[in-house]
């Protein structure tokens, strides 16, 4: 029954996150089981792409192998191993089944088994269940016959992954044991999904791109993703942070100088530009640059050139320019702060981050990976969050982002470990802990003035402020264009101007 499962799914066409999906809802089903979870092998740590009967923000752990013996001993084995329900051992989901969400319950039985795709190991099953002989010796012989349709799932997987990736592909065979991507970016929300779908299309087009987001959105991570799908991977990627460029030495650092070309210069170097020659340049808060700079800069995206401090000839360099900012580069340029002329030549392709805030359960994924990152800094058996506090988390407008969110799980965590005070406990992080500023409620309608009551707006002027807002707020992170502040609200730009000119905007 349940091989046939497997197997039939084998042969329909589906998206690979719904067959993964499918595959462990179909194993916890037969199981009869409180959560499964397929994990994939990339570097030295499991990281969950499908699971089911687990918090959502154990999507976001990477469970670094060594620091888990129960994940240790499944891919030791190419047999199915199974452990004692009262085995000492500390199981990398204690407290993590959506069944134990009101208390931090430890897992009682659990079994898993190491999985290979054309012989390289590509990772693991995991099945557990809170109710201890769970799994019989019946259940451990049916996972080890089934196994071999699981793993044929994940060779179909991976082919049409392949497929769809064809432009991508190298020379070399690709690795089944990826290593871990520096700076992941996690997120299954569709404002993601889109984001990501663009940069996939944009990496390999060569245009300058300017990323537009408020702070802490993570600008360089999507910079090194386009940096890495596009044909300079193998290049170097360079980041300058414009920031933290003093205006008498910018011009040096990203150009370079001769010797003697100011006091100091007791030779000649290489600048920014030289170093990313064939790959491609991260301009960071490009709009804190110099106006001296910038003009020096424009040159350089006009004609491919530059000239050292001090040179007398110009130097042909080949560089993707991917340029990061928070500010409004239209109102820098209104205040003379910002050169017009740069401006639409780092915008050729605008690319708006969404804030944390618009991407939905990404903000309980990515507070996973920081829980894990802390329950390992801190040497805990287990660290979670309560079915509060991920309520607390999801309502909260994050105007510090993903930034902001990192160090609120790390300074909860310390609290409720010095309030605790003892590392053999599973953590449970409360709302209180959390310390997030939320803005005031708005005072019962019963309580305010009969004549604020009568003048308040109706229902329609309310959705045409909201509408008015939304739109201007996205303008604001595209750089006053309407095609990416369309993309940005996930409506047809023509139907955008239409609403525009409704509501007065144009």
């Amino acid at each position: 029954m349940l091989r046939e499962s497997l197997a039939a799914d084998l042969i329909v066409e589906l998206p690979n996150a719904v067959r993964l999906q499918r595959l462990v809802q179909t194993l916890r089903e037969y199981f009869n089981c409180g959560a499964v979870g397929l994990l994939r092998l990339e570097g030295d740590s499991l990281r969950p792409l499908a699971c089911v009967g687990l918090v959502h923000e154990a999507l976001g752990r990477r469970f670094v192998i060594a620091q888990h013996p129960r994940l240790a001993a499944i891919m030791a084995s190419r047999e199915p191993t199974w452990f004692e329900p009262d085995s000492r051992l500390p199981d990398p989901y204690d407290g993590l089944l959506e069944t134990a969400l009101h208390e931090p319950l430890a897992v009682h039985d659990c079994m898993g088994v190491s999985l290979y795709v054309e012989g390289q190991v590509w990772g693991a099953i995991t099945l557990d269940a809170l109710k201890a002989g769970t799994f019989g010796s019946d259940a451990r012989d049916e996972l080890k016959r089934c196994t071999l349709q699981i793993e044929a799932a994940l060779r179909v997987t991976r082919l049409e992954q392949e497929n769809r990736s064809l432009r991508l592909s190298r020379s070399e065979p690709q690795d089944l044991r990826r290593p871990v991507e520096e700076g992941e970016i996690l997120g299954h929300s569709a404002v993601l999904q889109q984001l990501l779908n663009e940069i996939e299309v944009l990496a390999d087009a060569d245009l300058p791109v300017l990323l537009l987001g408020e702070t802490g959105v993570g600008k360089e991570l999507f910079a090194r993703r386009l940096h890495r799908l596009s044909r300079r991977s193998h290049k170097p990627l360079i980041q300058v942070n414009c920031a933290a460029l003093p205006e008498s030495l910018a011009e040096s650092e990203l150009f370079g100088h001769v010797k003697g070309a100011f006091s100091g210069a007791s030779s000649d170097r290489a600048g920014r530009f030289d170093a990313a020659n064939g790959g491609t340049l991260f301009l960071d808060e490009v709009g804190e640059l110099p106006l001296s700079v910038q003009a020096k800069l424009l040159r350089t995206l006009q004609n491919g050139e530059i000239q050292r401090l001090g040179a007398d000839k110009p130097l042909h360099v080949d560089v993707r320019i991917i340029a990061a900012t928070n500010r409004h580069l239209p109102d820098s340029i209104r205040d003379g702060l910002f050169r017009a002329d740069l401006y639409h030549r780092l915008s050729v392709y605008p690319l708006p981050i969404p804030p944390l805030r618009e991407r939905g359960n990404d903000v309980l994924m990515i507070a996973g990976q920081f829980l894990e990152l802390n329950r390992t800094r801190l040497g805990l058996r287990g660290l979670r969050l309560s079915a509060a506090a991920e309520r607390a988390l999801l309502a909260y407008h994050w105007p510090g982002n993903v930034r902001e969110l990192e160090h609120v799980i790390s300074r909860a965590a310390l609290k409720q470990l010095s309030r605790e005070g003892s590392r053999s406990l599973i953590i449970t992080l409360e709302p209180e802990v959390l310390d997030l500023d939320s803005a005031p409620a708005a005072a019962p309608l019963a309580d305010q003035p009969v004549a604020a009551s009568l003048a308040h707006p109706s229902l329609s002027d309310a959705v045409d402020a909201c509408q008015r807002q939304a739109i201007a707020q996205a303008l604001r992170l595209s750089g006053d264009n309407w095609a990416s502040a369309a993309r940005l609200l996930a409506v047809d730009p023509s139907n955008l101007h239409k609403l525009a000119r409704r509501l007065r905007l144009k």
